[in-house]
């Protein structure tokens, strides 16, 4: 324009997501995890264990290479005859545990076996799928990125830290709330030929009482405006970064949601909370159901908790 002395044009576009969602990101610490691999069966099998045992204990020891598609089949449906038998009496809970111990072994050795041949790619996204750790995590779904859930929109998620470690482990990440949907269980799979996602992350082994972050990028487009209150989970801590040619520097920091805040919009009012719970401890006093020194604690706990944050908190 400026060569050709043309007067620069009004660009207008319809991309508001492509322009703002790199804005923001969200970050949560995992607070721990379910992992279902089984490397060994944990109870010895014997002629006395049900049938059904005996046969999984079979495939556990013939399975090979060769006839690793017959058996996985074969041990998908051994699974749900264990939760018939177990519902109609038939199977005890010793021996169903036994049975679902055999199953994870089973479908462990199972990727192990298929990953080394590498023929059957479907197989090998199945296992991984079925063998996913669970990584429970201190944010919600519904909140923070509800079109995860609502239009299935994928977004890059990662860990943020303890980047020098090859992560090993595979896991779905699951939020706080109580709802099945809340989770994220597809990702951006960028290496893949022909899939553009996958059904597990790779993540690092969890250590209990070890900080671990993820982080859920490309959020800044509509997420925290559609956020929801599912569960009474509230707007999350925001902090305002300028990146600087030195780092960066933090401008403003804006503390989310209160338990006091939430509540009130549901309409529950803090000074009748209190007062109903005031109540209730002095007549259990009266009864001697319980001490003053207690009562004094519970009332601290109680308006302290009115206080905080909707999400778990480091205790102080």
């Amino acid at each position: 324009c400026d060569e050709k002395n043309v007067p620069h044009p009004d660009i207008v576009t319809e991309a508001g997501r492509a322009l703002v969602a790199h804005h923001s990101v969200l970050v949560f610490n995992v607070l721990g995890t379910n992992e279902v691999q089984k490397k060994e069966p944990s109870k010895v099998i014997t002629k006395e264990d049900h049938r059904v045992v005996q046969d999984l204990a079979y495939i556990y020891e013939s399975l090979s290479e060769k006839n690793i598609t017959e058996f996985y089949h074969d041990v998908m449906h051994i699974r749900e005859t264990i939760l018939q038998l177990f519902t109609f009496g038939v199977l005890s809970l010793e021996q169903r545990a036994k049975a679902e111990n055999l199953c994870w072994v089973i479908l462990t050795k199972m990727e192990d076996i298929a990953e080394k041949v590498n023929d059957d790619p479907e197989l090998i996204a199945s296992l991984q799928e079925i063998l996913s750790d669970t990584y429970f995590c201190n944010f919600s779904v519904f909140q923070s990125m509800p079109d995860s859930w609502a239009v299935g929109q994928l977004f890059p998620v990662l860990p943020i830290h303890r980047l020098n470690e090859e992560p090993m482990r595979k896991a779905i990440l699951v939020d706080m709330t109580c709802d099945s949907d809340g989770k994220i269980g597809q990702f951006i799979d960028d290496g893949a030929k022909n899939a553009v996602k996958k059904t597990a992350l790779e993540v690092h082994d969890f250590v209990e009482g070890q900080p671990y972050f993820m982080g859920v990028f490309l959020v800044g487009a509509y997420q925290e405006i559609l956020g929801d209150l599912h569960n009474l989970f509230g707007d999350t801590d925001a902090v305002h970064i300028t990146v600087t040619s030195s780092g960066y520097t933090v401008d403003h920091v804006v503390e989310g949601d209160t338990v006091t805040e939430v509540l009130s919009y549901v309409q529950y009012n803090r000074p009748e909370l209190i007062e109903s719970i005031r109540k209730a401890i002095e007549e259990s006093i009266l009864r001697g159901t319980i001490a003053k020194n207690e009562a004094r604690l519970l009332m601290r706990h109680y308006e302290q908790g009115l206080s905080g944050y909707t999400y778990l908190e480091d205790p102080e």
